[in-house]
């Protein structure tokens, strides 16, 4: 499975563009700021639904337009898998994914054409891992980054993952709306209070059903990763060092190492948790927001037993950061039984030379590869690497600034002939009301 061809229309710089792609390695070459990575950020949001550059696919439409377009053709898609979302009459050796960002209401999605679908009906269908200079940050960043990266992971490996995790969002942001009101307007013997306190106990209950879900889902992707974690580690950094991920959910309640998540015993966790919301109500209300769940969860890095965030050196922390998005990488191939797309943004330019070659011999061994780079000398001296598809980017933005300002022209041209014509038929129409006026006064003067 590769991407054969890429449009985008109104996505971040790009106003119109059509790229044709290698099933190997593609190489987008580009000085900085010209939009190589908005490219491959594209293919992301395919992929995962969501993009590590942003909270929101907001940012992702072109400045002063309503909705930024991405069309993916796929070859041999359907070799790769059966999904209930694609006609299963479908036999085209090409299928084309439409992905419709909207500034205003639900983002849209279409494959081949067919009825509109949401975007959460695509997510994972297209397996793509990115590689980038932000990804140290999942070692040594806040937790935002790391919580990021795992519902990333879990919209390309576990199945309805992107589903739950809406729904725990928006029932999250429910309850936290209900204890700002409570913040901003608490009054012991308000009506209006007491309904309020009524209504955050049905979504607690909800936010604790929902957080469980999301919970167990979350520690199953950890167990997925952490089976070739440690191992790839080994492998990059050339020695027998020991690491593994470690979940910390905000639900402590749930301790995986008694089976907790079993089935029968949620009831107690259940409970437990919403004593936990008991305890801490009067700290929510006066902040006025949601203390614990889901949204407040980590995981760590742990280099022989130690957590990497506070002892990994800067060489360890990029080996590490590697290492997890192998991981991902692998995890994905063992479920699907074909390798994902690959992305490797601007990362050779940040990486010594000897994670240079290794990155590199990772790639040669993909299916679909896409470099971005500035300059050719980013990439370690390789003939077979640099023998393969070069995309000018720098040509392609140019081009496409040249048909933009012709546009512009031709709609001041346009604009410029509408006036001018308004013009003289407003000095037409002025004219003949001028002398049809002298005609009635004619014709007054005979009849007088």
């Amino acid at each position: 499975m590769y991407v054969s061809k890429l449009a985008l229309d109104h996505f971040r710089s790009w106003s119109s563009c059509v790229f044709d792609f290698s099933p190997k390695i593609n190489i987008l070459l580009g000085s900085n700021g010209l939009g190589k990575t908005n490219i491959v950020e594209s293919l992301e949001v395919i992929s995962t639904g969501t993009s590590h550059r942003v909270s929101s696919l907001t940012p992702l439409i072109e400045i002063n337009h309503n909705c930024a377009t991405i069309r993916a053709n796929i070859k041999d898609f359907n070799n790769t898998f059966n999904s209930n979302t694609l006609d299963s009459s479908n036999d085209l050796d090409e299928t084309t994914f439409e992905l419709s960002i909207n500034l205003k209401g639900a983002n849209r999605a279409r494959i081949n054409g067919k009825k509109s679908l949401y975007m959460k009906d695509i997510v994972g269908l297209v397996p793509c891992v990115s590689f980038t200079p932000r990804d140290q940050n999942l070692i040594v960043s806040d937790p935002t980054v790391r919580r990021t990266f795992i519902d990333q992971a879990g919209a390309l490996l576990i199945p309805n993952y992107l589903p739950i995790l809406q729904e725990y969002n928006h029932i999250a942001k429910q309850r936290s709306a209900l204890l700002k009101s409570l913040s901003n307007n608490y009054s012991p013997n308000s009506m209006n209070n007491y309904n309020t306190v009524s209504d955050l106990e049905v979504w607690t209950a909800k936010f604790i059903e929902t957080g469980i879900i999301l919970t167990k889902l979350r520690k199953q992707i950890i167990e997925l990763l952490n089976n070739v974690f440690s191992n790839i580690v080994k492998h990059l950094s050339n020695s027998s060092n020991f690491a593994s991920i470690e979940y910390n959910p905000s639900f402590s309640e749930i301790d995986f190492s008694e089976n907790d998540f079993e089935e029968n015993n949620d009831n107690s966790i259940r409970l437990a948790i919403s004593e936990h919301f008991q305890r801490i109500y009067n700290g929510e209300v006066a902040r006025g927001y949601n203390l614990i769940g889901p949204h407040r969860d980590d995981f760590t890095i742990l280099l022989n037993n130690y957590n990497a965030k506070e002892f990994a050196s800067n060489g360890e922390s990029w080996t590490l950061a590697l290492a997890l998005k192998m991981a991902l990488f692998k995890s994905l191939e063992k479920k699907n039984g074909k390798k994902p797309i690959v992305i490797l943004d601007d990362v050779f330019a940040q990486l010594d030379e000897f994670r240079r070659k290794q990155i590199l011999e990772f790639a040669k061994n993909q299916d679909q590869v896409f470099i971005t780079v500035a300059s050719l000398s980013d990439i370690p001296k390789d003939k077979s690497v640099l023998e393969n598809s070069i995309i000018d980017v720098s040509k392609i933005a140019k081009d496409q600034n040249e048909d933009d300002s012709k546009s512009l022209e031709n709609n001041i041209d346009i604009n410029h002939k509408i006036l001018l014509e308004n013009i003289v038929n407003s000095r037409k129409n002025s004219v003949d009301y001028i002398e049809n006026n002298q005609n009635k006064s004619t014709d007054l003067g005979d009849i007088r």
